[in-house]
């Protein structure tokens, strides 16, 4: 696995990813998995929580289904969960370390800045307000507004094509799934992933960081 950036030049643009990359609100989605759990009389697990990160809202609910012997009430289940994780929301959310002062850097710097997120719009509107980061961005993409949603390309095809940039190594993303990592790459991107969730692993991501305070984060900025 390459350590360093190809070159020291500005990027094209970056994209983050929003759910445990730059804000810690996974733990907000476990919490309110682990609530949906409850109400149905099971256990939410560790590896439960790997199979569901970054997952679209189809695949997830038709895992839930399974898990908690709903089977066809897929639609229902993430209705009652989305409420969940909306109303966890409200007691709180941290950016990740790191991602303000990298965000601002990005920013001086004059490189376009797009997240694109599996998540719901308004929960993603919601948890960047919390954090104050809802004025940062240039584009917001949801997977639920494009054709399909990660794994597909077509989230960060359309954040590139929104930011005016061509979808190609020059625009990093940064990625803390499998399925994120997989949805840059067939968009052309260079993948920077960034593990959140202990036991997941980014083995097809360009370049892996421990953290957004990793050189390899960091040198995507140019102002010290």
């Amino acid at each position: 696995m390459m350590r360093a950036m190809p070159s020291a030049q500005r990027p094209d643009a970056v994209v983050f990813d929003n759910d445990g990359l730059l804000l810690d609100t996974e733990s907000v989605w476990t919490r309110a998995e682990g609530d949906l759990f409850e109400r149905y009389d099971a256990d939410f697990t560790a590896e439960h929580k790997r199979e569901l990160v970054g997952t679209s809202a189809d695949i997830a609910g038709g895992l839930i289904e399974g898990w908690l012997g709903q089977h066809g009430r897929r639609a229902e289940l993430m209705e009652e969960l989305n409420g969940l994780v909306v109303a966890e929301l409200e007691h709180g959310v941290e950016a990740m370390v790191g991602a303000r002062d990298l965000l601002e850097r990005l920013k001086a710097q004059g490189t376009p800045i797009g997240l694109v997120s599996n998540s719901p719009m308004p929960f993603v509107r919601r948890s960047l307000e919390i954090v104050g980061f809802e004025a940062i961005f240039d584009v917001l993409i949801s997977g639920h507004d494009v054709a399909a949603p990660k794994p597909a390309p077509d989230p960060y095809l359309e954040a590139c094509k929104q930011l005016e940039v061509e979808a190609g190594p020059g625009v990093i993303a940064l990625e803390d799934s499998p399925t994120g990592v997989a949805a840059a790459r067939a968009a052309g991107l260079t993948v920077i992933g960034v593990p959140s969730v202990d036991g997941i692993e980014l083995a097809e991501a360009h370049h892996i960081a421990v953290n957004l305070l990793d050189e390899i984060v960091t040198g995507l900025t140019l102002i010290p």
